[in-house]
C-alpha cells in the first residue's frame, strides 16, 4: 500500500548508503519539500554514498561512532525528521567475530545520536529501525506483538533492544520516538551475506557457468516473515505521516504470514535456468535459530492502514533478477515490478 502522506519539514537519515536507504531516498523524494536541505548520512568515508543522490538531499560523511560527529551534522542541519537506519545488521556477522563492532555501531552509534537530538532538535521525529529478531526466544510461545517480552539471542538483536531503552530513557519527551521492529526483508542491493540474496547469487552463478551446479544453504525448515524493501519504506512513511496521531512509540513491520524458507527457495528454483543439487552447509546453520517467526502487525495496519503489495513471488524475481545483474547472467531474465 503507498503512502500519500507528504512529510513536511527538513529530513535526515542515517545509514544511508544501506540496502534498505537508497530506495527509501529516491521514495522520500516524492513526498518532501524538494527545497527542504535534507540531508543523507553516509560511512565516515562516504564511500558508500552513490554516484547520484535525488536533488532534494546533500551527503554528509560521518563515523557514528566518533564522539561529537553526528552532534556537528545535526547542529548544522537541524532536521525536523530523522530516520536513523545506520547500524550493523548482519546477525552472522555479529555472530562471527564482529560482536565488539555490532554494539559500538548500534548501540553507542545511537547514544551520540540521541545526544545530539536532545541538544539541537528535541521536539524531532525520530523513526528508529529495529528488529523483530529483539523477541528471540520469546517467539517459541506462538504469534507475538508489540507487548509481548523479549528475549534476544545474539548481539545484534541485543544491541537493538538496548538502542531501544537507550532511546525511551535519555531523549527528552518532546522527541515523538517511532520504534519499527522490522521483521525479514529484501530486495534488489541487498548484500548475498543475507539468506534470499545468498540464494539468488549461487543461482546466478551457477547459470553463468561460474560455479558447480550445487546450492549451499542452512536450516530450510525455519519459518520466517519476509517482506519487500519497498513494503517496507511504504510502512515507514505511513508512520510518519501519522506521527501526530500515533496511539504508540513501536510497531512491529511485518506481512504476519511466515513461510518456511524452503517455500521461497522453491520460488527461486522454479526460475532457474539450469538443474541444481541442493546441500546443507553446517556452517550455515545458527547455534540459537528459532523454528517459527510469527509477527502481529496489526497495530501498524490498524493505526496506518498499512498493508504489505509485493508478493513474494515479485520479491524473489526481483532479487534473482538483481543477482543475475551482478553476474552478467540477464539473458532471459524475468522483469521485476
Amino acid at each position: 500500500m503507498r503512502s500519500t502522506a507528504r512529510l513536511p519539514g527538513r529530513v535526515l537519515v542515517t545509514g544511508a548508503g544501506g540496502f534498505a536507504a537508497r530506495p527509501l531516498l529516491a521514495r522520500l523524494a516524492e513526498v518532501v519539500d524538494p527545497d527542504g536541505g535534507h540531508v543523507a548520512v553516509f560511512g565516515p568515508s562516504g564511500a558508500d554514498a552513490p554516484a547520484k543522490l535525488p536533488a532534494c538531499f546533500r551527503p554528509e560523511a560521518c563515523d557514528l561512532v566518533r564522539p561529537g560527529a553526528i552532534d556537528a551534522i545535526l547542529g548544522s542541519a537541524k532536521p525536523d525528521i530523522i530516520l536513523h537506519l545506520a547500524a550493523q545488521s548482519s546477525v552472522s556477522a555479529s555472530l562471527t567475530g564482529g560482536a565488539a563492532r555490532t554494539w559500538d555501531v548500534n548501540l553507542f552509534g545511537t547514544r551520540q545520536l540521541a545526544e545530539a537530538v536532545a541538544r539541537h532538535v528535541p521536539a524531532a521525529i525520530l523513526l528508529f529501525a529495529s528488529t523483530v529478531e529483539v523477541y528471540g526466544l520469546a517467539f517459541r510461545s506462538g504469534r507475538l506483538d508489540e507487548t509481548a517480552a523479549t528475549a534476544p539471542q545474539n548481539p545484534y538483536a541485543r544491541s537493538k533492544r538496548a538502542a531501544e531503552d537507550l532511546l525511551l530513557d535519555t531523549l527528552p519527551a518532546s522527541t515523538r520516538l517511532i520504534i519499527t521492529r522490522m521483521t525479514n526483508h529484501s530486495g534488489p542491493g541487498q548484500a548475498a551475506q543475507f539468506v534470499l540474496p545468498s540464494f539468488a547469487r549461487q543461482i546466478a552463478q551457477i547459470e553463468a557457468g561460474q560455479s558447480a551446479p550445487v546450492l549451499h544453504v542452512g536450516n530450510l525448515d525455519a519459518e520466517r516473515d519476509f517482506l519487500h524493501v519497498d513494503d517496507v519504506i511504504e510502512a515507514e512513511l505511513a508512520l510518519l505521516g501519522a506521527a501526530p496521531s500515533l496511539a504508540h512509540r513501536t510497531y512491529n513491520i511485518a506481512s504476519g504470514t511466515p513461510v518456511p524458507i524452503s517455500a521461497l527457495l522453491d520460488k527461486m528454483l522454479a526460475q532457474a535456468r539450469t538443474p541444481i543439487e541442493i546441500r546443507i552447509d553446517p556452517a550455515r546453520l545458527r547455534p540459537s535459530d528459532i523454528p517459527r517467526v510469527d509477527v502481529d502487525p496489526g497495530r501498524l495496519m490498524a493505526e496506518t492502514g498499512w498493508r504489505p503489495a509485493v508478493s513474494l513471488d515479485q520479491l524473489v524475481t526481483d532479487i534473482l533478477a538483481d543477482q543475475r545483474r551482478q553476474t552478467g547472467s540477464q539473458t532471459g531474465s524475468s522483469t521485476g515490478h
